[in-house]
């Protein structure tokens, strides 16, 4: 390679056609060979020279773009000179850098969106040019100009693939993915497969997912305004059939669609309880129509995915993504989740800075760890998997000390301190990395088995794209059948016979309040409180493992006010109190778990009575809650036997046709119908 950083500056120029070519008004240093070189092209010739001849200027043009491409950068036409035609001068092509030159200043239309996109072109000066002859009686090219200088870097081997000028996808690729989006498989998945056929690493395919997008863009056969003119019909349709059923759209100057939200009863319902911490998913668009889709998604408490919303954009932008934050909050009336998980998106990080500021914004961490083979694999090779693996090691970490720290080593350890990837993650690292997270709650969704569960979810609602129009009922039946699988999935865990491990008063208690999913999840740090001790302080007590002799984790309690925090802030991060708060409750002799350590949203409650005790009076809120727990004490013990299980399935049915017989004021009678499912 032949370039300022080896130390070589060629340039070469034909006296015989001396004409400087300027793309900055810089002229060229002039050099005359002692002898030209007069042959056609061969595969054998690796540097352009003064004098090569090719049939075509197409030939030349391949010729340099394959020596470019070897170098590190890619070539593009300039312009042509002279005159053609035989007798008439010379025609001159010039092909030069994709640095060269330099963008021009584009003049601002209040009226149209300017696109702030940084241009890659820094006024390289690297080119070659061809002048057209008939000096052996065949016209034919000759290279009379040649300078190989760059003022930017070159790239990588595995980095000049990505340019756009080497990105190409093959007729029989187009014929696979134009196949993959009539099943409505996302591009993501489309790249994976091809892979897989292709039998190679991921981020080694010779296209990228843009260049997916644009090709299937470009496959768009149906009027999109037939289609969104359906499309509101179908959801005023929904809102006559059901008054509960919330959207918003927005249209352009041409009274065409460009955004439409939406919402269903049951969702907002849901939302009342479990929307504390919610999954806002962009990252998938409508495959036959390349339109940008966002789904809310949340966790109920039995640990399954709850669907919250949707949206369709015509264009990912800050004013786009606001409506859409904007038309959600209306929807869940004005009430914003603590916390709220995006991709790793400027607008959108804008986007909820403006409409929701009270919202703490993190970043998934599955969908930054999707991109690590396309980022990493090649770059890093073979220590790809060990890479990846002290990552997640320092994600995991709760100290912010030993994360900073691990992270210098780590980028050190693999020579990464000039990579733009590891420089943005870090640079982003407060959005994503849990030590930085702790203090905030996130209903375990950053958990690898909650986001696989997430991402199923949301993939049933692309799984089939047909019409426009019937999109919003394709997410309708998706959640309805959803909605039935996690009552079924409910309805296992209820029946499933809970066993204590420990035998501890505090087990048996979350037994009969925590759904079983959240049940687990304490029960787990119960069973490891047993390992610790606890060493009572001034300021509160230090609990450590019973291996160690330093360290551990500051606890605080107050018993007389029911208050106890750890400094691990597992309670803060996911609603369930951690074994060294359990310790220090079991050391003081503390039988039941304090009631706000046992949260509405981990409880064996439905979203209907979760609404009606929160806007209710506490009198019957309070009713409803005993209810409740009797009915969850009821399940509990009537499963340990056949002959209970019968028992309590004759007696409910009796009683439930004696509820069924007393009249009740019809302003509660939707939300009393729906409790009674629910039980």
């Amino acid at each position: 390679m032949m370039s300022e950083e080896a130390g070589h500056m060629l340039v070469y120029e034909d006296p015989s056609d001396h004409r400087s070519m300027s793309l900055d008004d810089t002229s060229s240093t002039e050099e005359s060979p002692n002898e030209t070189r007069l042959s056609l092209e061969t595969a054998n010739d690796a540097i352009p020279y003064i004098g090569q001849r090719f049939a075509t200027h197409d030939a030349a043009y391949e010729f340099y773009s394959e020596f470019a491409k070897r170098c590190g950068f890619s070539i593009r036409r300039h312009r042509t000179e002279g005159k053609d035609g035989i007798g008439k001068g010379l025609t001159r092509r010039y092909f030069v850098c994709h640095r060269a030159g330099n963008t021009p200043v584009k003049t601002s239309n209040d009226n149209k969106p300017q696109r702030n996109r940084k241009s890659s072109r820094c006024g390289c000066q690297a080119y070659m040019r061809i002048s057209k002859t008939t000096e052996l009686g065949t016209p034919e090219w000759r290279v009379t100009g040649f300078v190989n200088h760059h003022n930017h870097e070159l790239l990588e081997p595995n980095q000049v693939r990505f340019l756009p000028a080497y990105r190409t996808i093959s007729e029989v690729d187009k014929s696979r993915i134009l196949m993959f989006a009539k099943t409505g498989i996302s591009v993501q998945q489309m790249m994976r497969l091809m892979e897989l056929e292709k039998c190679v690493e991921p981020g080694y395919l010779p296209f990228t997912e843009k260049d997916v997008r644009n090709l299937l863009q470009s496959f768009r056969k149906l009027d999109p305004g037939e289609e969104t003119i359906d499309l509101l019909r179908m959801c005023r349709n929904n809102k006559e059939k059901d008054p509960n059923f919330k959207f918003e759209c927005t249209l352009d100057g041409n009274n065409r669609l460009e955004n439409i939200a939406w919402s269903y009863a049951s969702s907002i319902q849901s939302y009342e309880i479990f929307g504390d911490a919610v999954v806002f998913d962009t990252t998938h668009r409508l495959t036959a129509f390349d339109m940008p889709v966002g789904i809310w998604v949340g966790m109920n408490n039995y640990g399954m995915p709850c669907f919250f919303g949707c949206v369709l954009l015509r264009e990912e932008n800050l004013r786009s993504l606001s409506w859409a934050l904007k038309a959600f909050l209306g929807f869940m009336n004005g009430k914003a989740p603590q916390t709220i998980l995006t991709d790793q998106n400027m607008c959108l990080k804008e986007a909820i800075g403006m409409e929701m500021p009270s919202t703490k914004h993190a970043l998934c961490i599955w969908m930054i760890v999707a991109k690590f083979p396309s980022w990493f694999n090649a770059v890093l090779g073979e220590r790809y998997n060990e890479w990846k693996s002290e990552f997640h090691r320092l994600y995991v970490l709760e100290s912010i000390d030993d994360f900073e720290l691990g992270w210098r080593d780590m980028v050190n350890s693999f020579g990464l301190n000039t990579n733009r990837h590891i420089a943005n993650l870090y640079a982003l690292r407060t959005l994503w990395a849990l030590p930085y997270l702790r203090s905030y709650f996130f209903a375990g969704m950053t958990a690898a088995n909650h986001s696989k569960a997430i991402n199923g979810f949301i993939q049933r609602f692309l799984s089939a794209q047909t019409r426009l129009a019937h999109f919003v009922e394709q997410v309708a039946v998706a959640v309805d059948f959803k909605d039935q699988a996690a009552e079924q999935q409910t309805m296992q865990q209820n029946l499933h016979n809970i066993c204590l491990k420990t035998g501890a008063p505090m087990e048996s208690h979350a037994a009969a309040i925590l759904t079983p999913y959240a049940f687990s999840k304490l029960q787990e740090q119960l069973v490891l409180a047993a390992h610790y001790a606890s060493f009572q302080m001034e300021d509160g007590f230090l609990v450590r493992h019973h291996t160690k002799l330093e360290g551990g984790r500051k606890v605080y309690w107050v018993p007389r006010e029911g208050i106890i925090s750890c400094s691990c802030h597992q309670f803060e991060f996911s609603g369930i109190l951690c074994r060294h708060a359990l310790r220090v409750l079991s050391t003081g002799n503390c039988f039941q778990i304090p009631e706000r350590y046992l949260p509405i949203r981990w409880r064996r409650i439905s979203t209907s009575p979760s609404k009606y005790i929160q806007s209710s009076t506490n009198d019957h809120g309070e009713r409803i809650q005993l209810l409740q727990n009797m009915v969850s004490n009821l399940i509990t013990e009537a499963t340990k036997s056949r002959p209970r299980l019968d028992i309590a399935i004759e007696q409910v049915s009796i009683l439930l046709s004696r509820i069924r017989e007393q009249p009740f004021p019809s302003q509660s009678a939707r939300d009393i119908s729906s409790m009674h499912r629910s039980l």
